[in-house]
């Protein structure tokens, strides 16, 4: 990781050095641009499903090449910070369709990319209504032949990416991915096929014929892929190479492959230390036990969330607008069988506040209303369609420690041992993504590691999270990545305001920035742009 000073330049300074000479185009026509950009981004779609046929995906390759001639044809040298910020979200936006095009290219690696689509047409609540009615029937017909076009366009599948279809194809995890609840979960995809064609004769019997189509073509994909496993080997992982220029060209952060690798294994020494300090300390202390009802369970969920909203406020650790109401809980009471708990209900069935504040207020419910509702003194069209992935975990992972660190854990000791653990959690998806995209790591191999250096950690969460951070480079290291981040900007503009540094007005400046790459909050809070100035030019590949 590159060292950097925290000495300040001015703004108009930092408007000037962005890397490019200085003048061509109109703010304007970037706007254009970017919302054409917008709808030709949009996936092409074919009976409903994605359109992955080899002239749909070349029209898109030869799309891109003229939208980054025209926004090479911008120059924004000049501009006010904030709209050169937004110059950099659109080649960022082209730069990851690049990616995606050209490395990536998960129709061609990723059976499961087929998987996964087919398997979300089953996820429905019946009976359903005319225009749904209309379209799963339009979308079931269109199953055997997206699955045909699958065994074509499979050419370069990714043994570790094919054992997870696979098994998605078989198994049920009970961790979810958005599924609607059943009292027993279906066991895969041709499981979920068998629970829509029964859910479709007692609501919609009308839909059975493309339903049976579909499950039938469900079922011999599942043939096929197991005929074609030993030939279905290509690395899985997309190489040191491609992952650094991820980092560097799409999520816009400042690391590279070893600085992801090295800071994660630091974090999971310094959570594992503070967690043993934390036990030693505690000992002699009654446990935490794991809620015994559901009624104990929204009790301490309602106890957690007034914890929360009253400490914020009477520490002044950021702004509550009056509109914030009830945001309810983000894990669930499930009784499992045996007694069973996954992760999160280990840790939250004992005490809601850890991922309370990840997750609900002040992290992600929390900040997801006041994006829709703060504008923000800079919130533009092209800012306020923009979503990274490191900005929006690396706030909610902050949280964590933030909130411990200020003292809201003060007066529950074996509460900080909980948040120690989630942590740890974060700390070993760092290693876990960063050596199964150098195929040093097995999926297995990462599940393994995940589940050996965390508490609690079960290997059904352990695989999701894999699966994930296997498909989509930076989605397992922007939770770590991202707290850094801030972490370091919050150092820079205490440097630079001394005894005018105010923690409130600092959360409250960063929230209203949007949810773009934090090296480009850093830049406008800041005016530092040593992490961006070379960004503006199109990479080479």
């Amino acid at each position: 990781m590159k060292r950097r000073s925290v000495l300040a330049l001015p703004l108009a300074v930092a408007a000037t050095a962005c890397g490019v000479a200085g003048g061509a185009g109109h703010y304007g026509t970037l706007v254009a641009l970017h919302d054409e950009f917008l709808e030709f981004d949009r996936p092409a779609m074919e009976d409903g499903l994605p359109d992955y046929r080899p002239e749909t995906i070349e029209r898109q390759r030869a799309g891109l090449d003229g939208f980054a001639d025209r926004l090479g044809a911008i120059d924004p040298a000049g501009w006010p910070v904030p709209r050169q910020v937004d110059y950099l979200l659109v080649r960022a936006r082209l730069n990851r369709l690049d990616y995606d095009l050209r490395v990536r290219r998960p129709w061609a690696r990723d059976p499961g990319t087929y998987v996964d689509t087919v398997q979300r047409l089953a996820f429905h609540d019946f009976p359903l209504a005319g225009e749904e009615i209309a379209r799963l029937e339009m979308q079931l017909g269109g199953v055997p032949a997206f699955l045909s076009l699958a065994r074509e366009n499979l050419t370069d599948a990714g043994g570790e990416l094919t054992m997870l279809a696979l098994r998605n194809l078989v198994t049920a995890d009970g961790v979810g991915h958005g599924h609607p609840y059943r009292e027993v979960p279906p066991a895969g995809t041709i499981a979920w096929y068998e629970d829509l064609v029964a859910q479709l004769e007692t609501h919609h019997p009308e839909l059975l014929p493309p339903a049976r189509e579909a499950q039938a073509a469900v079922g011999e994909f599942h043939a096929w892929l197991t005929g074609n496993r030993e030939r279905m080997d290509a690395p899985s992982g997309l190489g040191r190479g491609h992952y650094d220029w991820y980092l560097k060209h799409v999520a816009m952060m400042p690391f590279d492959w070893d600085d992801v690798n090295r800071i994660g294994d630091r974090e999971l020494h310094r959570s594992w230390a503070f967690l043993e300090l934390e036990r030693n300390r505690n000992r002699g202390l009654p446990t935490v036990d794991p809620a015994p009802s559901a009624e104990d369970y929204a009790r301490r969920i309602e106890e957690a969330d007034e914890h929360v909203r009253k400490f914020l406020v009477d520490q002044d650790i950021l702004t509550i607008p009056d509109y914030v109401g009830e945001f309810g809980t983000n894990v669930p009471w499930i009784v499992r069988e045996g007694g069973r708990r996954n992760f999160w209900e280990e840790v939250q069935y004992r005490d809601p506040r850890p991922d309370h504040v990840h997750a609900v207020i002040p992290g992600h419910r929390f900040d997801g209303l006041l994006r829709s509702r703060e504008p923000g003194p800079n919130r533009s069209s092209i800012r306020g369609a923009y979503r990274d992935r490191g900005r929006i975990e690396g706030w909610a992972f902050y949280l964590e420690e933030m909130m411990l660190q200020a003292g809201f854990l003060d007066e529950l000791p074996r509460t900080r041992e909980l948040y120690y653990i989630f942590q740890i959690a974060r700390a070993v998806r760092n290693g876990a993504e960063a050596l199964m995209h150098t195929n040093e790591f097995t999926v297995q191999q990462a599940v393994d590691f995940m589940a050996d250096n965390t508490p609690f950690m079960d290997q059904d969460v352990a695989r999701v999270d894999a699966e994930i951070y296997l498909k989509t480079p930076g989605s397992g290291i922007a939770y770590q990545m991202g707290k850094l981040q801030i972490e370091e900007l919050l150092m820079d503009r205490a440097l630079q305001l001394g005894d005018e540094f105010d923690l409130k007005e600092f959360h409250d400046e960063f929230l209203a920035s949007g949810w773009i790459p934090i090296s480009l909050i850093r830049w406008e809070m800041t005016g530092h742009d040593d992490e961006v100035r070379d960004l503006f030019a199109r990479p080479t590949n």
